[in-house]
Order: structure tokens, then C-alpha cells, then sequence
């Protein structure tokens, strides 16, 4: 009877997780903060992709948007409460959802791992962030008053599409839709 307590279930599990745009942003250390978790919970990491990048359905803790992560790994089912746990407590992390894979073979699992993919997409959102840093550090900021905007000259077809009236010198209309005064008339 003890050589079954001291067995332990390992079972083969999905995990989808859903971070936000600003975590996104900082795709490589929050792909580290996941790993992070599944070291701690004792699991082996058997594939791993980025799912989608899609609008909620509603907002989460006011984001609009989200990148889902799917995995799928093993561990032993003791864990699997405590890694939930540390999942839902995580700030980096908006959602999880574990469940178990038993309905996937082992092929179709390695079909999906993307981990290549995850690295080229960490190193590109990182030299896009760079990027944005040194425009951000590129732009000048000026002191002082803003420059005055500069009298647009008028160009010959703006000056012949003028009413005749208005060229003569003679008052124009109101804009309120009154016509000018008209001249007395003289009375009989």
C-alpha cells in the first residue's frame, strides 16, 4: 500500500495564458516569467506557441486586447493547483486556463510547439522597442513659444474664383444668410 502513495501521476496538460498588449511589449521577459512558473511547479514545457493576438470580448483589468500562449507540458497532478495558483496571482498574466490533453497524441503536440518562432518574435518586438527608444531619445523638445504659422499665399486660381462684387471693393454677404443692404429706393 505505501509503494502507491509514493507513485506519482504525471499527466500531459494545455495551459493557454493571456497577457496584455503592455506585457507583450515585453514578450521575452514575460515568456521567462511563465517558464518561471512551470520550473517552480515541477513541470516539463513540451510545446509552446504564440496562439493569437485579438481583441477581448470584454475588458480585463482595462485592456482591450490580448496575446494568447498556448502550451502544453507535463506534470506530476499535485502541482497542478499550486502552478493555477501562482498563474492567478501573477501580474504578468491576465487569464489561465489548464486542462488536461489527453485527447492529443504525442505527434500532435510536437506539431504545435512554436518555442523557434516565440524566440524570433522575442528578438523582433526587442529591436522594434529599441527603435522606439532612440526615436523617443532623437526627438528634440523646444522651450519657448510656438512658432507662428506662416501667411498662406494666395495662388491665381483661388483670387478669379472670387465673386466680381467682392473684387469691386463692394461689401459682401453676411454669413447669417442677410443679403446686403439695398440701395433706397426712391418713393413715389
Amino acid at each position: 500500500m505505501t509503494e502507491t502513495m509514493t507513485e506519482k501521476k504525471i499527466g500531459t496538460y494545455e495551459a493557454m495564458f493571456l497577457i496584455s498588449q503592455a506585457q507583450a511589449a515585453e514578450f521575452g521577459a514575460t515568456l521567462e516569467h511563465i517558464n518561471g512558473l512551470f520550473e517552480r511547479a515541477g513541470a516539463e514545457v513540451v510545446a509552446m506557441q504564440k496562439w493569437d493576438e485579438r481583441r477581448l470580448a470584454y475588458e480585463i483589468d482595462k485592456q482591450k486586447r490580448g496575446v494568447y500562449i498556448l502550451a502544453y507540458f507535463r506534470a506530476e497532478t499535485s502541482t497542478l493547483a499550486g502552478f493555477e495558483r501562482d498563474c492567478n496571482l501573477s501580474e504578468s498574466i491576465l487569464r489561465v486556463l489548464v486542462t488536461k490533453a489527453d485527447h492529443l497524441t504525442e505527434e500532435e503536440i510536437a506539431a504545435n510547439d512554436g518555442r523557434e518562432e516565440l524566440a524570433v518574435e522575442t528578438k523582433l518586438r526587442a529591436e522594434k522597442a529599441a527603435e522606439r527608444a532612440e526615436a523617443g531619445a532623437a526627438a528634440s523638445v523646444s522651450l519657448g513659444a510656438p512658432k507662428a504659422p506662416e501667411p498662406e499665399a494666395t495662388t491665381e486660381a483661388q483670387s478669379d474664383s472670387q465673386p466680381e462684387a467682392q473684387a469691386e471693393g463692394q461689401p459682401e454677404p453676411q454669413a447669417d444668410g442677410d443679403a446686403a443692404p439695398e440701395a433706397e429706393k426712391p418713393s413715389d
